[in-house]
């Protein structure tokens, strides 16, 4: 564990560590949706700070010198802190098989809401331009009724594959969305989720912080996640009654291809 992180500090047993960790782990797997559909590269560790993108800017010419700067991408750092009671960390090593880690939770899901949003969506500030704003199809309508997903789906499959973009595809999906076809049943019962799936070829993933949906090739090298430091968890501080911990990554994220990704914007 990287030292910057500072957990040899922290008045928290090897036991305590653990079920914080695995509770992280749990959480996070579920909630990170953009890694389980784009390309994840590294992690190169905390020191690693930019990705070179191959290009450079002309800057100046000195008689017969011309200068060149490369341009890179730089990483940025998201933190999301935490407090956990001393009581229910010392409850495991009583043995307490479920210790009240919720203030963990929710900083878990705040940071997956948070990296999601800035894969799919972009950050102006960090310089990240996401997947849908990166899109160059023109988005397509996804209607209230769940019975229609198949439909808006397979005419986005078909946006790609006429742009010469090849599966599998899967797509990431809102929760509220999500939610509506977990409440559906069509043709009889025909799962909705398993006819995605099929027209698909690929997963339907549940992502908080999108916005409406994504349909994104699988092929590969289409869209990539440069993992500096992947999400670890950190010690800031403690007194007779708390500990202060933090949620800490160090990442940035690249459309290489446009082309490979449509938007779906709902109409409710």
């Amino acid at each position: 564990m990287s030292d910057h992180l500072f957990r040899h500090l922290a008045p928290i047993s090897e036991a305590a560590w653990n079920a914080i960790d695995e509770d992280a782990k749990a959480r996070l797997t579920v909630q990170l949706a953009s890694r389980k559909l784009v390309d994840f590269t590294g992690p190169a560790g905390w020191e690693h700070a930019a990705v070179n993108i191959g290009r450079c800017e002309s800057l100046a010419t000195q008689g017969s010198v011309a200068t060149s700067r490369r341009v890179v991408l730089p990483l940025i750092e998201m933190r999301a802190r935490f407090t956990l009671p001393r009581r229910e960390l010392d409850n495991v090593d009583r043995g307490a098989p479920d210790p009240d880690l919720s203030a963990l939770e929710a900083a878990a899901h705040d940071l997956a809401l948070a990296e999601n949003r800035t894969v799919f969506h972009g950050s102006a500030p960090a310089g990240i331009v996401g997947i849908a704003e990166a899109s160059s199809h023109d988005p397509l309508d996804l209607d209230a009724e769940p019975d229609t997903y198949p439909s808006a789906v397979a005419r986005a499959v078909d946006v790609l594959r006429n742009s010469g973009i090849g599966g599998p595809y899967g797509i990431a999906i809102a929760p509220e969305l999500y939610t509506r076809i977990s409440e559906t049943a069509e043709h009889g019962g025909y799962p909705l989720f398993d006819h995605l799936r099929e027209i698909l070829g690929g997963p339907v993933v549940w992502a908080p912080g999108i916005d409406g949906g994504i349909v994104v090739s699988q092929r590969g090298g289409d869209f990539t996640f440069e993992s500096g430091q992947d999400v670890s968890i950190g010690y800031l501080s403690h007194d007779a009654e708390d500990v202060e911990l933090y949620l800490e990554e160090s990442f940035t994220f690249r459309v290489i291809e446009p082309d490979a990704a449509i938007a779906l914007q709902s109409s409710a």
